[in-house]
């Protein structure tokens, strides 16, 4: 299978990737649209219980990465560990709807989590496998723009069932059953390994020898990654903000709606741009308008400043999501692909699960303002540190 047609486009495998991200995220989002509210509701949870269940699960999924990154290198395949990965991910979403305490909760998120960690480094190294250097931004940015796509739908979706079924957390929940389990036959009747990586032999990717191989330029992108996870803890926090405006109950998918429409919307514009121009600028650009969000997320509970916010937090992962992705590629040697994301992934989930308890905790004691005022700190800081001399990575030759 070749990556690009001569003058086509993406390969077909890209597409179909997507379409399997799409599903699985459509599923993901009708519950997680509506879980802050479900848990501070109608399970008694504070905001800074939200904040830990949130950063505890995503950093979960972010660590496992590391070790199927390296795992999909070492095998020389992708395309199992993506399904175990999606599969775990499908299994997971009945739990939520028998969840009865914050406990089974995180329960059911840790194993969503998990799946999410095993299928995501293989998945982004599939993509890396599948396409040339300078078109690399483009077909992350397509796969993060149909996977987006779900995480618009969901919500919607979601939003629908709330109004019709009378605010009845758990019947939506157990609709998302359905969208998970199509994702994961999607992807085992129409995904096939690239027969050059089938007949590949690869070295074990945890040996030092191996490891010496991931530059400098890698290590930055690493900590850059990190520097922005930290100062974007989880959209669990936008819904709650949203809530305080007035917004009522079952609209709450509104607000996942709203971002992700625009994250959808600015992916794949941003991922094309990325391959004609200066990552770093790029990036600083993406940082200046996740510091415009917090600002404004900060400045009152009027509607008009929170759905603002809402919309510059949404473009501000458009232009840096994928953007980050292809850094990785661009850095990393080709049979350690799964193995650089891994990394990559273990230092942002610590950071994410630092960023998510922090913000619950500024949340509890001293209100939404100050939660996103932090926010904005860490993104200032970040825009230093990639503003320094010599700061920014260079792609591999």
């Amino acid at each position: 299978m070749t990556a690009f047609r001569a003058g086509s486009g993406i390969a077909s495998t890209v597409w179909t990737l997507g379409f399997v991200s799409l599903l699985m995220d459509l599923s993901s989002e009708m519950i997680h649209s509506l879980l802050p509210v479900f848990l501070a509701t109608s399970l008694g949870a504070s905001a800074f219980t939200i904040g830990l269940i949130e950063g505890a699960a995503e950093a979960t999924a972010l660590i496992v990465k590391v070790f199927s990154g390296a795992l999909s290198d070492s095998w020389g395949k992708r395309k199992p560990l993506a399904l175990l990965g999606y599969g775990l991910g499908a299994a997971s979403k009945p739990l939520f709807a028998l969840a009865t305490s914050p406990g089974l909760v995180l329960a059911a998120r840790l194993m969503d989590r998990v799946g999410k960690g095993i299928r995501g480094a293989p998945r982004d190294a599939f993509v890396a496998d599948l396409v040339p250097p300078g078109s690399r931004g483009t077909a992350f940015g397509l796969r993060q723009s149909l996977d987006t796509v779900g995480a618009f739908l969901g919500p919607l979706l979601a939003m629908g069932l709330m109004l019709v079924w009378n605010n009845d957390f758990r019947a939506v929940f157990q609709v998302a059953i359905v969208p998970g389990f199509l994702a994961v036959a999607l992807l085992f009747f129409g995904v096939r390994e690239p027969e050059k990586r089938l007949n590949e032999g690869f070295a074990n990717p945890f040996r030092s020898r191996q490891l010496g191989r991931l530059s400098m330029n890698y290590w930055r992108v690493v900590t850059i990654g990190s520097l922005f996870t930290l100062a974007r803890f989880s959209e669990a926090f936008l819904i709650l903000r949203a809530l305080q405006s007035g917004l009522p109950i079952a609209l709450a998918p509104l607000v996942l709606m709203g971002m992700n429409l625009v994250y959808a919307l600015a992916a794949y514009p941003f991922g094309k741009l990325s391959d004609t121009m200066s990552h770093t600028r790029l990036l600083a650009f993406g940082l200046s308008v996740l510091i415009a969000a917090d600002i404004t997320l900060a400045c009152g509970g009027h509607w008009a400043w929170i759905w603002t916010g809402i919309v510059l937090w949404g473009l501000h992962m458009g232009i840096t999501q994928g953007l980050l992705a292809t850094m990785v590629a661009d850095t990393a040697p080709a049979d350690l692909r799964g193995t650089a994301y891994g990394f990559f992934n273990l230092v942002s989930g610590i950071a994410m699960l630092a960023a998510s308890g922090l913000a619950g905790l500024l949340w509890d004691r001293s209100g939404a303002p100050l939660t996103f005022i932090a926010g904005a700190v860490f993104s200032g800081v970040a825009l230093l540190v990639i503003s320094f001399p010599g700061a920014s990575p260079k792609p591999r030759q």
